[in-house]
């Protein structure tokens, strides 16, 4: 038997078989000679000898806190009945104090009718207090009062619980929230890096092949090119949708090793004379480092087709041990790129991204012209 499996076990357990060892407990409290004496009750007329009638309210009182959970209500009313008999009775055991727990689990767990509750719990303790007095109690006002306080202060102590149980709800469902809000900017990222940067290529290739309908192989080669972006279009949109799969847990968030010289050749065939620098070797923890590299130069690419169509572009990649660099840019005076598009999903989304790495990220025209991205990526932050 695996006893570190037994918390585990506890836990699955229906609550009221849970709570049945508590009301079983009491009742054997109420066996125990030492205890005798210090019994929970109001009134002080003399206790009434060990009976059948002492069992019954045993019962009464006891048994129903294994329902104080799942039906707080009944728990009440049955346990209170149980006093009630009992202080009438002078049926004085340590089982009385189970008036305190089960109200303040009815305080606690109640979901309705819970100021009638009060009211009727109230009316009936006046009830009991002027029947005590009228079988001979000396208990006096004072002493009924006091003990009346100590039950509000048992349903006081419920209620408290129960806002506080309500507040960590409201709190979890905030924190949830937010985190289904993330996850839907993070993924709407990550659509917007790859459809764009495939589309675009797409469109850059479709045009150039508009015009080389007098060059047969070279038409075949713009239409092959149109055909593998189309391709990697589709494989990078599974290889996202991916991500979203409950089971998804075994694939690597970040780029394999090589994709960015791919990406580069991918904008090389859509027309856009890139030069490629890459210096230096990835760090085994990168934590989302590489993948956000890889997303500032596939946006960086992206824009160079769309607004520097035909204009050199420079793309450096510097890895460091503590951080990664990335520079991508244009030359010719006519090339632009936008402060913001998309939405704000492009370079705007990218500043984002780099931001939350503690990292800092750059984009505007070149003086003499041309259009600069740079950012610096902290290697190693939190995934």
């Amino acid at each position: 038997m695996d006893l570190r499996r037994i918390p585990e076990r506890w836990r699955r357990l229906d609550v009221t078989l849970r709570d049945l060892p508590l009301g079983l407990a009491f009742g054997a409290a109420s066996f125990l000679p030492m205890l005798r004496g210090h019994e929970t009750q109001v009134g002080d007329l003399p206790a009434s000898p060990f009976g059948p009638m002492t069992i019954v309210v045993l019962a009464l009182q006891c048994l129903p806190l294994a329902l104080r959970r799942r039906a707080p209500a009944v728990c009440l009313g049955l346990v209170s009945l149980g006093f009630v008999i009992a202080s009438l009775g002078s049926h004085h055991t340590a089982a009385a104090t189970a008036v305190p727990i089960a109200l303040l689990s009815a305080a606690a767990h109640m979901e309705r009718h819970r100021r009638t509750a009060i009211a009727v719990l109230s009316a009936a303790y006046v009830a009991l207090s002027f029947a005590l007095v009228r079988l001979g109690s000396t208990e006096g006002p004072e002493g009924f009062a006091t003990f009346y306080l100590l039950l509000a202060l048992s349903w006081g102590i419920g209620a408290w619980l129960r806002s506080t149980r309500a507040v960590e709800a409201e709190r979890r469902r905030h924190v949830a929230e937010a985190t289904r809000t993330a996850e839907r900017t993070r993924i709407a990222r990550e659509l917007h890096d790859v459809v764009t940067h495939h589309v675009t290529a797409m469109v850059v290739q479709a045009e150039a092949a508009r015009y080389l309908t007098a060059s047969p192989d070279r038409l075949d080669q713009a239409l092959s090119a149109v055909s593998d972006t189309g391709r990697r279009a589709t494989a990078d949109l599974r290889h996202l949708l991916g991500l979203l799969n409950p089971d998804h847990g075994t694939e690597p968030r970040t780029p394999p090793v090589g994709r960015l010289l791919t990406l580069v050749e991918q904008t090389r065939r859509a027309g856009q004379p890139v030069e490629f620098t890459e210096e230096g070797s990835p760090v085994e923890t990168t934590g989302s480092a590489d993948l956000v590299a890889y997303r500032v130069v596939q946006e960086a690419l992206t824009n160079a087709l769309k607004y520097a169509h035909g204009s050199r572009t420079s793309v450096q990649v510097r890895h460091r041990e503590k951080e990664i660099t990335v520079e991508v840019s244009t030359d010719e005076a006519h090339a632009r790129g936008p402060v913001q598009d998309g939405g704000g999903r492009g370079l705007a989304g990218l500043r984002e991204r780099v931001d939350v790495l503690g990292g800092d990220f750059s984009a505007g025209a070149r003086t003499g012209g041309g259009f600069l991205v740079r950012a610096r990526i902290p290697a190693g932050s939190a995934s």
